[in-house]
């Protein structure tokens, strides 16, 4: 009796520690969002927008719209985003989606709300190309961070690749941002500002990566991923992200129970990928990342044996 009263206690006291951790790790989420988007509101008002550079996505679009209609950018990012949220929730389910939710709408209301208040730049384009890519990867790789997005093309890629699975998402999404900045020439009738949409797209990618996976270019990471879906996360990382996958005999050390963990080697960029792919299949699998100092062989860098030549004898 006395044990069953402590072991109920003790559960009690664990939900109650696992709640207060859920919250705080919400609100991180939430103060993390805010920031990003704050910092790409800065890219869009300060640097882009004004400067007639639709830089990809639905960004992009919602800046053409704002130069031809004069309608609010934030706005039309979120009304646009709209459909895509739907058909997210029906084909990848509530966990995929609901940050992404929360971080669109959180950045959208930022970006109309300091539209007036942030001032535009229009001196030098190098520095407008410069910092609107590094504001905008900045913002976007803290809400990358904490598992969210901005909705637009990442997400419109991914419901694109159930089209097209043999395309990756990398590649989905160059091809959405190509046409945006294509429209965008004809929307501004020149080509100036296309070009230097190319570019802040360019910084802003090397940006996100740089702060997610670091900057080692001879590095790669260790995924190691344990989910009762092995089998279908394993097939997803072979055939979408051309990655080979090993699986590891394992056994629970307190349950004893028998199962598999998936050792998957990936370049440092391609991490949040395999992340999203996880997710849509698992939101709960444990995952575990982990640095390789050097990885070599199909895929990653070649092996490199230094030849010794004997010096001739005089």
């Amino acid at each position: 009796m006395i044990n069953a009263v402590l072991l109920e206690a003790e559960g009690r006291e664990t939900g109650m520690k696992l709640r207060s951790s859920k919250i705080k790790e919400h609100i991180f989420d939430g103060v993390l969002f805010l920031l990003g988007s704050l910092l790409y509101a800065a890219s869009v008002n300060i640097f882009t927008a004004p400067n007639n550079i639709a830089p990809g996505g639905l960004t992009g679009i919602a800046t053409m719209l704002n130069y031809a209609f004069d309608l609010p950018i934030g706005t039309m990012i979120l009304v646009m985003n709209i459909p895509l949220f739907i058909f997210g929730f029906l084909f990848f389910g509530y966990h995929f989606v609901i940050k992404t939710v929360v971080a669109t709408i959180l950045s959208s209301v930022v970006i109309d709300a300091t539209a007036g208040i942030m001032p535009a730049y229009t001196g030098q384009p190098l520095i407008t190309v410069v910092f609107g890519g590094l504001f905008a990867g900045l913002g976007l790789a803290l809400i990358l961070m904490r598992g969210g997005t901005t909705g637009g093309t990442e997400l419109a890629a991914n419901l694109l690749a159930i089209r097209f699975p043999h395309l990756s998402l990398g590649k989905l999404i160059m091809v959405l941002d190509v046409i945006v900045v294509l429209i965008s020439a004809v929307v501004y009738r020149e080509f100036e500002g296309p070009l230097y949409a190319v570019l802040v797209i360019f910084i802003t990618s090397r940006v996100i990566d740089a702060v997610l996976y670091g900057t080692s270019l001879g590095t790669g990471k260790m995924m190691f991923i344990i989910s009762p879906k092995n089998k279908e996360i394993a097939q997803e990382i072979l055939t979408k992200m051309e990655r080979g996958v090993t699986e590891l005999k394992s056994r629970g050390s307190y349950s004893g129970a028998e199962g598999e963990v998936l050792l998957c080697a990936v370049r440092r960029p391609e991490v949040y990928k395999v992340y999203h792919l996880i997710h849509e299949l698992d939101p709960d699998a444990f995952i575990i990342v982990g640095d390789a100092g050097e990885i070599t062989g199909e895929g990653f860098r070649e092996i490199s044996i230094p030849s010794h030549r004997k010096k001739s004898r005089r």
